[in-house]
């Protein structure tokens, strides 16, 4: 007996497949709903945290500029009581000044030289005088430069030629000059004062040695 299926068996077929397309379809957006939703939270979770983290950051930058400017302000109130001791230890050192001034006026200057005038301004000296030639005045300079710790950077502002009486009769030839020299406070002063001995002490074995090349080229 032979039997024939007289049903759409292609159409059910094809309606089987359609509906485990769908299905297929159905569960694939599902799972890809499930994946991009959890990826979603994910990134989420990180911006939070990040957030907090930068809030936290924001709040510790904050504490520590609060500090930074404490510690501005301190350090501008130590430099400001600095300025005033350094002030205090000038002025304390700056009362002997005159003395040490007079005192080395009266060692530096060369014989056949005289001072007219003199000026200070803080530590600014301004020295007028004559003096009996251009050489004394170089010798001027020369002591002032280095051989006295208490003045430092001498510069002659100007020297001019002049005449002085000597008699009624008899007239010389002298040199007017202007020096401009710096007084030195007395902490600066014990240092070139240092300097000028170890300069002193070094000269003698200089000399000492150019005699000593002498005699042996004799030999």
């Amino acid at each position: 007996m032979i039997l024939i299926n007289l049903l759409p068996h292609r159409e059910a077929a094809r309606k089987r497949r359609r509906d485990l397309f769908n299905v297929s379809l159905v569960a694939s957006m599902l799972l890809g709903g499930i994946i991009a939703g959890s990826i979603f939270l994910w990134f989420q979770a990180a911006i939070s945290a990040q957030q907090s983290n930068n809030l936290a950051l924001d709040t510790e930058i904050k504490k520590l500029e609060a500090q930074i400017k404490d510690i501005a302000t301190l350090e501008t109130e130590i430099a400001a009581l600095r300025a005033r001791q350094q002030a205090v230890e000038d002025l304390q050192s700056d009362r002997n000044l005159p003395i040490h001034l007079l005192t080395e006026l009266v060692t530096q200057l060369p014989d056949g030289v005289y001072i007219n005038k003199m000026t200070q301004v803080d530590q600014s000296l301004t020295l007028s005088g004559v003096a009996q030639s251009n050489e004394r005045v170089s010798e001027l300079l020369r002591n002032l430069a280095n051989r006295t710790p208490w003045f430092s950077k001498p510069e002659l502002v100007e020297i001019v030629s002049g005449t002085t009486a000597i008699s009624a009769k008899e007239q010389k030839r002298v040199a007017n000059f202007v020096i401009k020299v710096r007084l030195v406070r007395a902490s600066e002063a014990e240092k070139n004062a240092a300097k000028i001995m170890a300069d002193a002490a070094s000269a003698p074995v200089s000399s000492a040695s150019s005699t000593v090349a002498p005699a042996q080229a004799k030999q």
